[in-house]
């Protein structure tokens, strides 16, 4: 593998990262009677019915027998259930806590949990370099979460659902990564996120009511399925295939890098001078996981 491959995976997942960090600036233009777990469960929804054109305009015959069948179900069932999992998990943690530290939660348990898997599956840690990068990258979000002045309610319940959206999120992505190996991104996100809109809409439908939806509801679901869910995974997936699968999952912990910027520049909020702090600190962890992620890959490389 060339040096550009990593590099390129990198710039897909930055990508993506930047797509995930619209999702907050995008909820502020829809009214507030949609529950957060209606958003979390439509948005799977609208990004299937996205992916299943896709695969409709693209790879036709991705919907043959042959093709479904050539799929690894196990690992796709198992991706579904993490990506299900993740997205209800995370918006009824951030409900039991908040959106600041919550999402802190969830998002800096992720790489960790990532790492420990991978550890464990592959019998090989990941450098040093990789977890101090991690490392400072958490504490950056840690930051920045402390500079929201946001009110918590630090309830066993709530970091609960929020370490386990965490963790889901790993499982996603660890799963995500072995089926890349053999099969084809599109169709595979394609099979991933109907299975996960399927597993989620009878378990939120059966806690909550049918939501009343209006016209900026729509909007907002539209973004956040096809730009902020849709784009933004198949982004992902495609970039996942040239890094190792806890590389890719941590370098999720630019999206709030990303909200930032949107909230700054669309909604018009004037963070305080920690969150900057927070965002820099941030920064220079995610250039420490790059970095070691390329060393990993130059360490890789067969020399002849």
């Amino acid at each position: 593998m060339t040096i550009e491959k990593p590099a390129a995976g990198v710039a897909l997942v930055l990508c993506a990262a930047i797509l995930w960090g619209t999702t907050g600036t995008a909820q502020t233009f829809a009214p507030s009677g949609l529950s957060s777990l209606w958003v979390g469960t439509l948005r799977l929804a609208v990004a299937s019915a996205f992916f299943m054109l896709c695969v409709a305009l693209i790879h036709p015959s991705g919907f043959k027998p042959a093709s479904l069948l050539s799929l690894p179900f196990r690992l796709i069932l198992i991706a579904a259930i993490g990506m299900a999992g993740y997205n209800l998990a995370f918006f009824a943690g951030i409900r039991a806590t908040s959106v600041a530290s919550g999402t802190a939660l969830a998002l800096g348990s992720g790489p960790v949990w990532a790492g420990i898997i991978d550890t464990v599956h592959t019998r090989q840690k990941p450098p040093g370099g990789w977890w101090l990068g991690v490392g400072i990258a958490i504490s950056g979000l840690l930051v920045v979460t402390a500079g929201t002045g946001e009110a918590t309610s630090w309830s066993l319940h709530g970091i609960a659902l929020c370490l386990l959206s965490g963790l889901c999120y790993a499982i996603y992505g660890l799963s995500t990564k072995r089926i890349l190996v053999t099969a084809p991104p599109l169709l595979s996100v394609a099979a991933i996120f109907t299975l996960a809109a399927l597993i989620a809409l009878p378990l939120v439908g059966s806690v909550t009511e049918l939501p009343q939806l209006q016209w900026a509801d729509l909007s907002v679901l539209l973004w956040l399925g096809v730009m902020a869910t849709g784009i933004a995974y198949l982004l992902f997936s495609y970039g996942l295939r040239y890094l190792t699968s806890s590389t890719g999952i941590a370098l999720a912990l630019a999206e709030p890098v990303a909200a930032l910027l949107f909230a700054v520049a669309i909604v018009g909020e004037r963070p305080q001078l920690e969150i900057y702090v927070g965002i820099g600190i941030i920064l220079i962890g995610l250039a420490l996981l790059i970095y070691s992620e390329l060393r990993m890959d130059n360490a890789r490389e067969p020399r002849h």
